[in-house]
């Protein structure tokens, strides 16, 4: 049984930022060859370091302006790619590779308030969130964000 859902930024939205060069904050995207893994905040793939295109753009994930409101970098594809669709598990590549992507998870309430944080380490990030997700009520939705570098991947909804 299926008990969340990853949600990736989505093809609209980025088309606009690509379209633009604009950030949601007026600011300018700025395109880059990757010389890291990223990963994608659409496809939620790693880039080939040296190869593939990027855009740096500030990004908010959230739709209420608060407290807990944490805008920040972000890299997509510079190219179309296609949505993360495997959406009932976190995205593989990132979560064999905790080197590279040491994760945390964050809970936030309806109200987007933060009620809950956990550093995933060793832990299977999928069992982890099932997890969050049956023992928090509270938990409306989760952010997953590199531990280290503390920026946004992506979102992942209760089902």
């Amino acid at each position: 049984m299926n008990t969340f859902k990853i949600v990736p930024l989505s093809k609209s939205f980025v088309e606009k930022v690509r379209t633009t060069m604009t950030d949601e904050f007026g600011s300018e995207v700025v395109e880059q060859l990757a010389t890291g893994l990223g990963p994608c905040r659409v496809s939620l793939k790693p880039f080939e370091r040296n190869v593939d295109k990027r855009l740096l753009l500030k990004h908010s994930p959230f739709e209420i302006e608060n407290a807990y409101n944490q805008p920040g970098p972000i890299f997509i594809h510079a190219e179309d790619v296609e949505e993360y669709s495997d959406i009932y598990r976190f995205p593989p590549e990132i979560k064999v590779n905790k080197k590279s992507f040491p994760l945390s998870l964050i809970g936030y309430s309806k109200l987007q308030q933060m009620v809950l944080t956990r550093l995933v380490g060793d832990a299977d990030v999928d069992e982890l969130i099932s997890e969050i997700f049956a023992e928090n009520d509270n938990v409306e939705y989760l952010h997953a964000r590199n531990a280290q570098a503390c920026c946004f991947i992506c979102k992942i909804e209760r089902v």
